[in-house]
């Protein structure tokens, strides 16, 4: 069983069911709930979840607060130890990052369910991260 668990979260419906199913599934994980704040062109780095070591006019930061909030209060609501991390840049470079610094065990990620065309021209972040995770990633649908 995993000890510490990443969760991708960006208050969509999919990202919420990963969130509940790593909760469920591992009850006695250190979970880690992580938003990255997408900053236009290329990627400008990671910040932590701090919000003093982030500009206060800094776009985007309100609506990942209010994400992380949700992720630390369901926490508290079932007992699980949620943590919580924001970044800066495209989501899933700074998820592979995060995984391959060596402190998760698992991530686990909501999918869009995007296939076909959608998924070749726009991408999919939940496929870029299971192609170069250094560690295992289940993705919940």
């Amino acid at each position: 069983m995993p000890d510490n668990i990443l969760v991708p979260v960006d208050g969509s419906e999919q990202s919420e069911e990963a969130f509940e199913y790593a909760i469920e599934t591992f009850p006695d994980a250190t979970i880690t709930a992580f938003h990255a704040v997408e900053a236009g062109q290329g990627d400008l780095g990671t910040f932590s979840g701090m919000t003093g070591d982030i500009p206060d006019d800094e776009p985007g930061l309100e609506h990942s607060e209010e994400i992380l909030e949700d992720a630390r209060q369901r926490g508290e609501e079932t007992g699980t130890v949620v943590e919580t991390k924001r970044g800066r840049g495209r989501p899933d470079r700074l998820i592979v990052k995060l995984a391959d610094e060596g402190e998760y065990d698992m991530v686990v990620i909501g999918s869009h369910g995007r296939d076909g065309v959608s998924r070749v021209l726009l991408g999919s972040v939940a496929e870029k991260v299971v192609r170069r995770s250094p560690v295992p990633a289940l993705v919940v649908r």
